[in-house]
């Protein structure tokens, strides 16, 4: 019997503790899943820095920490954890993520906002190049940029994609390092960015990086707010040089109400909904994850804790 701590918040216990327990089951483990228990008895952490656990070091048996989130900037500096830590990488939040960024790449390829009737009755024809001519940039190829960068690819788009560390990714231009980040900015006239938030990556679009992307581009952040230096893409946006961006994350969430933001005409805002963590397909990954620790092996998607991520 291995006993499973639940480190998260009231409202993540009543989404995901039938669907743990329901995959503990079918993956072969006797868990005993619970939200008290002596630290010192507890072999596994299911956490959420929402939760209240900020301290590991009572935890003296423990053998693994797995997050119920994708970013791990929260956790990954925490010097009481001694033990692997996972990240979630479901195939949830991976179908998820794909479905929002293929469907606003197209929303700008399209020329969505555009090609409505006005109500002047105004026929006004504009007809869209095909994919193939037209180029997107990913910054990030970790699970979820590569899942992206694939699917767009699928649909027949010039991808090019940027990573600190060199990938390799069928059919997409795979570039690396600060000369490959300027190729990669000057290819996007739709740029996606899904890194995650380093010290390195901390505005990574900021007055400078911005003005290397084509006159006219438009960009898409699902991955982490600080990736963007908001007063320079605001200017960007007020002089024409970006001409929309679509923004789900930010520095402080909710957005304040006060946010330029809200009422800019070239900003779109979503409430940090592009890939949530499904419980159902997340409980599969957490408990597949603790029936590996239990076997001896290694977690799938533990953190490389001297690269942030």
């Amino acid at each position: 019997m291995i006993t499973v701590y639940f480190a998260a918040t009231n409202h993540d216990w009543d989404e995901f503790a039938e669907d743990l327990q329901n995959e503990f089951a079918a993956a072969g483990l006797e868990a005993n899943l619970t939200r008290d228990a002596d630290p010192a008895l507890v072999d596994y952490i299911v956490y959420a820095p929402t939760g209240w656990l900020k301290d590991f070091s009572p935890f003296t048996r423990l053998k693994g920490v797995h997050s119920l989130w994708a970013g791990v900037e929260k956790i990954v500096g925490n010097e009481t954890l001694q033990v692997p830590l996972a990240r979630m990488v479901d195939y949830g939040l991976r179908e998820g993520m794909i479905e929002y960024c293929v469907g606003y790449v197209l929303r700008y390829h399209l020329g969505m906002d555009r090609d409505v009737l006005r109500k002047d009755a105004h026929w006004d024809i504009h007809i869209p190049p095909l994919a193939r001519d037209r180029s997107v940039t990913i910054l990030g190829l970790g699970a979820l940029g590569a899942a992206v960068a694939e699917a767009l690819k699928a649909l027949n788009f010039q991808v090019t994609g940027w990573s600190r560390r060199q990938k390799d990714i069928v059919g997409v231009q795979c570039l690396a390092g600060d000369e490959g980040l300027d190729s990669a900015l000057e290819a996007g006239e739709i740029v996606v960015l899904l890194l995650p938030q380093t010290p390195e990556t901390n505005n990574i679009l900021n007055a400078e990086s911005l003005a290397k992307l084509p006159s006219g581009a438009c960009i898409l952040n699902p991955g982490r707010g600080p990736l963007i230096d908001d007063d320079a893409l605001l200017a960007a946006l007020d002089s024409g040089h970006i001409a929309h961006a679509t923004l789900d994350v930010f520095r402080v969430e909710p957005l304040p109400a006060d946010h330029p933001y809200w009422a800019h005409p070239s900003v779109t805002v979503t409430p940090h909904i592009a890939s949530d963590t499904r419980p159902s397909s997340a409980a599969k990954l957490v408990a597949d994850n603790f029936r590996r620790a239990e076997a001896g092996k290694p977690m799938l998607h533990t953190v490389d804790r001297s690269a942030g991520y």
